[in-house]
């Protein structure tokens, strides 16, 4: 009975959603918080020539080149110039790291899964939509990105 017991645990724990959130303009977005891998402050990136111009440059992070991904320009906001109260959210995506740029970080969330709700779709581009689930925490309406759409892969930033 122990075995059956730890699994519907298991199964419970599925059931939670923990999330990073931060800020981007006047908006609030979050990253499921196991893609995170670490919070820095706002470093000023080398530029590259031909990448995307949401594509910030790269910066060095412990020895290692990591390219910062503006996420106002990816998500077609208001940009303004980076600044030392900016952040760089560091994630991992299928085996790729990347920094994305916020305005601010936030909150750790945390609520059950049954509380995400699916986007309409209202794009005008099905090829870029970024948002993979919605959800009203406190009367604030957040935005879960889909982080794999939102982080280029390498052939589209060679492009």
């Amino acid at each position: 009975m122990a075995g059956i017991t730890e699994t519907t645990e298991k199964l419970q724990d599925f059931d939670e959603v923990e999330l990073l959130s931060f800020r981007v303009g006047e908006s609030e977005y979050s990253v499921d918080i196991m893609s995170v891998r670490e919070i820095r402050g706002w470093t000023r990136a080398t530029s590259l020539p031909h990448a995307p111009a949401y594509v910030r440059g790269v910066i060095n992070l412990r020895g290692a080149v990591l390219p910062v991904i503006d996420l106002a320009l990816r998500l077609g906001l208001d940009v303004e110039e980076p600044n030392d109260r900016n952040v760089i959210i560091v994630v991992d995506i299928d085996g790729r790291t990347v920094g994305l740029r916020v305005d601010a970080v936030s909150d750790i969330l945390s609520f059950p899964r049954t509380q995400l709700h699916t986007p309409p779709e209202m794009t005008a581009d099905q090829g870029n939509t970024f948002i993979e689930a919605l959800t009203i925490l406190e009367g604030r309406m957040i935005r879960i990105l889909d982080l794999p759409a939102v982080v280029p892969s390498a052939q589209e930033v060679a492009a």
